[in-house]
């Protein structure tokens, strides 16, 4: 692929890590509105009316978001190498935000709409989520450089799962006519195809695996 291929590319990427990032302040508008209710129309009153639930979901979908909008930029080499103390310092707002967000996330794994499926998918994808962050602080703090990309990249595949869930959930919605099918698929979709991609970015930068 020539240098504009890879700008578009790079360009889609900061493009949709950004404006989904974006979506807890249009969630916090909607709430504003009235309309929130309509869009969490499938939960019931019981959890609805939870102070632990909606601290966990909104705790979930707000630090995600900083997580999402902060950590795109940490793959950009030039401006790792031009900006060492700031790359350390956007790494330590992802990792926090990580840590916070995927414990909430996989609290509220527990009562996401579909059953066991979802639950199962989404489950896995924060745990998975919170492993491979701390693995690469880890490696990092131990002078494993290598390592701490490989696991990174595997953090950011997972964090990126925001974006692709909003992709594939209106069209699966679409083609099955049917949101709670499209849905259980999408809580497995909207990630193992990342993890994918990011064992096949990191075959090819010839990074350790794990």
């Amino acid at each position: 692929m020539n240098k504009f291929g890879h700008k578009i590319i790079w360009f889609l990427f900061a493009f949709l890590a950004i404006g989904v990032s974006l979506y807890p302040l249009l969630y916090g508008y909607l709430a504003y509105i009235g309309v929130e209710e309509a869009l969490r129309s499938r939960k019931t009153a019981e959890l609805l009316a939870s102070v632990v639930w909606n601290t966990g979901f909104y705790t979930h979908i707000s630090l995600g978001g900083i997580a999402l909008l902060v950590g795109w930029l940490q793959f950009s080499k030039r401006f790792r190498n031009a900006n060492l103390k700031r790359h350390r310092l956007i790494g330590k707002i992802y990792m926090i935000a990580v840590l916070i967000s995927g414990l909430a996330a996989f609290y509220i794994s527990f009562y996401a709409t579909g059953g066991i499926i979802a639950q199962l998918g989404f489950g896995l994808l924060a745990l998975l989520w919170l492993y491979t962050t701390a693995r690469g602080f880890q490696a990092i703090k131990n002078g494993g450089i290598s390592k701490h990309e490989t696991y990174m990249i595997y953090s950011y595949a997972a964090c990126f799962a925001a974006v692709t869930l909003r992709v594939w959930l209106p069209m699966l919605t679409t083609v099955f006519g049917d949101f709670i099918l499209a849905y259980r698929i999408v809580a497995w979709l909207c990630w193992v195809p990342n993890m994918i991609f990011a064992y096949i970015l990191v075959q090819r930068k010839n990074l350790i695996t794990i």
